[in-house]
Formats: C-alpha cells, structure tokens, sequence
C-alpha cells in the first residue's frame, strides 16, 4: 500500500432523525458522492452493545468485565461487533468505492462527522469485510465543527511555524484532596523506572523543547505545581503541542451542558473559574477555557487569551473528546480549537490503565503507556493522522496475530483525532 502525493479525501457528514442519514462527497469530485438513509433501531442495538463493552471504572466490576468478558475482550467478539457496526453505520454504495480504491493502492482519508448517537464508535475497527477493517482501507479523521473553525477572532497556530517551540506537558499531575489510589489519583502508577516515555522527555530536555523545567525525567509526573495559572504562563511564552495525560471529567449527554467538561489540574479550590470545587480543587472546565474569567472578575479576560493553545492537542484522558456526543459540542476539544489547535487528539470513552490490564488479564504489558508515546509520537509528524493511523494498524496486526488483551481495541480504539 503507498500514499499517493494527492490523496483523495471524502468527506463524510451524517444527520440524526430517528433514522440516521449518512452524506458523502469527494474533494475534488474526484468520485460520485451519495445518501443513504440507516435504519436508526439496528443502530441502536448495535451501539448499545458498544456502550456494554466499554471500561465503567466508577461500576462495580465495570473494568474487570471489560477486560475479561465484554466484547472487546477476546478476538472472536470483538470482530463480531465491529461487523455488526459496520453492517449498522457503513454505506454498502461507500464501502464499494473504498475497496475499489484498496485494490488500486490508493488510501484516501475520511473526514467524518458523526451524529452524537454514534460519536462513540471507532470507526477505525468497523469491518466492511471478513479481512478488512476501515482503518485498512484509509485514514480517518473527525471533523471539528464548522461554528467553532469559523468563530470570528479564532487565532490559527500552524505547525509550521511553531513546530520548535517546547512541548508544554501535563502528566499525571496530583490533583489536591485525592490520594493516588482515589478516583482523582494516579493513572500512571510509579514512574521510577526508565521507560519509552522518560526516554522521549530526555530527548525533548536535551533540545530545549520541553516545559515545565525538569532536573530528571521522572520529575515530569506527578506535580503539585501545575494549576491553571502556570499553564497560562507556559502556553503565553509560546508552544508546539499540548500533551495532557491526567483525568477529564465528562458532563452526561442528556445534561446538554457539554462546557462543563472539566480538567484537572493541580488547582486548589480557591482558584477562579465556573466549576464548582470538590474538597479542596477545582477543576478546569471547557467553560474557563471559552470564556476566560468573563463575569468572575472586575476585569475580565478572555479564554483564547488566558490560555493561548498552540497547533497540537493530546488529551489522554478518560471521555476527554465527550463533547461529541452533544448536540451542540462545546467541550474540551472544542475548546482547544477555539483557542487555536488546528488538530486535537481526545478519547472516545474511559481508558483502562495499566494498573487494570495487569490486575485483571494477567499481563505485565503497560498498554497506555505505550498509547501515550504513540500520540505523542504522532504529533510531531508532518501528517499526525496518518501517523497515528499506523501504529493503529500495527496494534491490529499484532490483536489478530495474538489476541492479547494488551492490543485490543479497547484502548487504543478510543482515539479520536479532531481535525480542522
């Protein structure tokens, strides 16, 4: 399979009416577009399944079951349910124009807009064919909402022009008033061993390319210094990428009120901003981000001035892109894009830490971890999507060889790249 220099692109929309309808058209007319209506009760059924198969660390028994008896859990399941997806929410008229392409060694991209009911679905696994899924056929990306790309006064920060500047990283930060066993704890456990994600900061500290300022490696986890204030500092000096890998609070869809994602931070609870305090923090919410301190001070500042984000955003975080699943998205990612990202990569669903892969399937594999470098990884490619792409198929061949729980699409499946 080669990338041909004009990769052909389709643009993919869907409508939410009781049933769903799916629109597609090709840049450059280069292919005939087309409608087609899905029934919405096989979709339902089907992305209730999904919604049962996914991690619920907050529910008794939630990751455990996940990890050793939902679909996601063994090979034969999961193809089961990617077929079914694929049956429920892929065109037969796309499908046949895409392998069409596949036999041609053309790998377009698909950028997709999916309707809230579905925003939870890895379009990347679905599997038009008994040897096939979407992710062999092309890349994929999400469309970030057109309101947000336009908004007036939106700064743009391209990547190649700010591509030098440091990687401003919040990882695993400890969150005031939660133990590291807590809800709010650690996600990545001990960091006092060398690993590809400490080799990676060493290499960003010897370019001069990492924020904040570290003495070793390992003093990049778990910090108390690391609240909304600093990262203003950090973001206004000027940086390439964002890299956040902590925990994200995500509003209910049936709220309606998607700003109310929160980040957290090392925020205490004396810090300004729209989201309530919980002991003694308060979190960063999407609201902060859009509106700044607009109505909490006498003098009043901008989101996209506070927190200027730069080109890239990883947010490696439990639902981090949940906004998706509202009807009017104004959370997090949304909210990195407002403020300046061209490209956000969120998560579709809680992720399983490497704590409950080795509590619950019997491997000393450290999976997120290994999710985290390749974002991270990505990210500073010249073509992020198709980056990460790659090491997406590469964590396919090795589920369909092993099926080891370490490389089922349960974790890295929950990416989603929002792009503009």
């Amino acid at each position: 399979m080669t990338r041909t220099a004009a990769q052909p692109v389709v643009v993919v929309r869907m409508a939410d009416a009781g049933d769903l309808y799916m629109s597609w058209r090709w840049d450059g007319d280069v292919g005939p577009g087309g409608v087609s209506m899905l029934p919405g009760a096989a979709i339902d059924e089907v992305v209730a399944r999904l919604a049962a198969a996914l991690p619920e660390p907050g529910a008794a028994g939630g990751l455990e079951r996940a990890l050793t008896s939902g679909d996601f859990a063994t090979l034969e399941t999961e193809y089961l349910l990617a077929r079914d997806l694929s049956r429920a929410l892929f065109p037969a008229g796309l499908a046949e124009q895409l392998a069409n392409l596949h036999g041609q060694g053309i790998r377009p991209l698909i950028r997709l807009q999916p309707a809230p009911r579905v925003a939870q679905v890895p379009w990347e696994i679905l599997a038009p064919a008994p040897e096939l899924r979407l992710l062999d056929l092309a890349d994929l990306s999400l469309l970030a909402p057109a309101s947000i790309v336009g908004a007036p006064g939106r700064t743009v920060r391209g990547w190649a022009e700010h591509q030098h500047l440091p990687l401003v990283a919040i990882l695993d930060p400890r969150i005031p008033g939660f133990r590291a066993d807590s809800a709010l704890g650690s996600v990545l456990g001990r960091m006092d061993t060398p690993s590809a994600l400490t080799e990676r900061i060493t290499e960003y500290v010897a370019q001069q390319r990492f924020t904040p300022e570290l003495t070793s490696p390992f003093d990049a986890f778990r910090r108390t210094d690391l609240d909304r204030d600093w990262l203003s500092t950090a973001l206004r000096k000027g940086a390439s990428r964002l890299l956040y890998v902590g925990h994200v609070t995500a509003a209910a869809p049936e709220s309606g009120q998607s700003e109310n994602a929160e980040l957290h931070l090392t925020c205490g609870a004396d810090a300004t901003g729209f989201a309530p305090a919980t002991r003694t923090h308060r979190p960063l919410s999407a609201k902060d981000f859009l509106l700044g301190t607009h109505t909490l001070t006498p003098e009043p500042a901008a989101g996209k001035d506070l927190w200027p984000i730069p080109s890239r955003v990883a947010l490696i975080a439990c639902e981090s892109g949940g906004d998706l699943r509202f009807t009017e998205a104004l959370g997090l990612t949304a909210a990195m894009i407002a403020a300046g990202a061209q490209l956000v990569t969120a998560t579709r669903w809680p992720l399983p830490t490497d704590l409950a892969f080795q509590r619950f399937a019997d491997t000393t594999a450290r999976p997120l971890l290994d999710t985290i470098c390749a974002v991270d990884t990505a990210h500073e490619q010249p073509d992020p999507v198709a980056a990460l792409l790659t090491w997406q198929r590469a964590r396919l061949d090795s589920w369909r060889t092993s099926g080891r729980i370490e490389h089922s699409p349960i974790l890295w499946g929950a990416l989603a790249t929002i792009s503009t």
